[in-house]
């Protein structure tokens, strides 16, 4: 679209055919753009739906560097998480990659606002559930080097992350070939001082893992 749009006001435009090849609610976007002065011409494009010449229109508006995202490769959401990390003053450039969803995109925005190491988690491979784990045990100056791998998935992640948080020794379960409910398995042994050697082993199913620590409590109360 040439930016002659721009000059013409909206009752002029909204007679164009140019106009009328968008829906209601790009349409919308448009005549907001001319009512707030910004450049319709960086956004009014068929190829961008409204939720995308919103979140375009909305950086124009509070004036940052909208060509970073302006790109069809970004749904809107993930054109939010990167003007954002923009109008918030943080490295976007961890993020501003279309492999990464809007939620893993949350996540690392959020990691740089509190000033945390995000380059450890801004990885494709993480899930943002994942990167969430990670997030949060850097919140808490934890290692989370135990955990922040891509072999664990984030319930894993969790037991570990609050293992550590409760001083737990956590090498007795931070292992994948533990499933979660082994691993709380592991867990309650280790906060009833149990002989968890005995069970902690990736071959006997949780089951096991807990007829085994129950009778071993049970001996250790008489």
């Amino acid at each position: 679209m040439n930016k002659i749009y721009n000059n013409l006001n909206i009752d002029n435009l909204i007679k164009t055919d140019w106009f009328n090849q968008f829906n209601k609610k790009q349409q919308d976007v448009i005549k907001n753009g001319l009512e707030n002065n910004v450049d319709i011409s960086i956004y009014a494009k068929p190829e961008f739906d409204e939720y995308q010449m919103y979140e375009i229109k909305k950086g124009l508006e509070n004036n940052v560097d909208v060509f970073i995202y302006a790109k069809e490769s970004f749904n809107g959401r993930q054109m939010w998480e990167i003007r954002l990390g923009l109008e918030n003053n943080v490295d976007i450039t961890l993020y501003v990659n279309s492999e990464f969803n809007c939620k893993q995109m949350e996540q690392i925005r959020l990691g740089l606002e509190d000033n945390l190491k995000t380059s450890i988690y801004a990885k494709p491979e993480f899930d943002w559930l994942q990167m969430e784990q990670i997030k949060l045990g850097l919140k808490d100056n934890l290692d989370v080097s135990m955990y922040a791998k891509t072999e664990f998935e984030w319930r894993q992640m969790k037991l570990i992350r609050e293992g550590l948080e409760d001083g737990l020794d956590i090498s007795w379960y931070a292992n994948p070939e533990f499933n979660e409910f082994q691993m709380e398995q592991i867990i309650t042994g280790l906060e009833d001082k149990l002989d968890i050697s005995i069970y902690a082993k990736p071959e006997l199913s949780f089951r096991e893992m807990e007829n085994i620590r129950e009778k071993l409590w049970k001996e250790s109360t008489f």
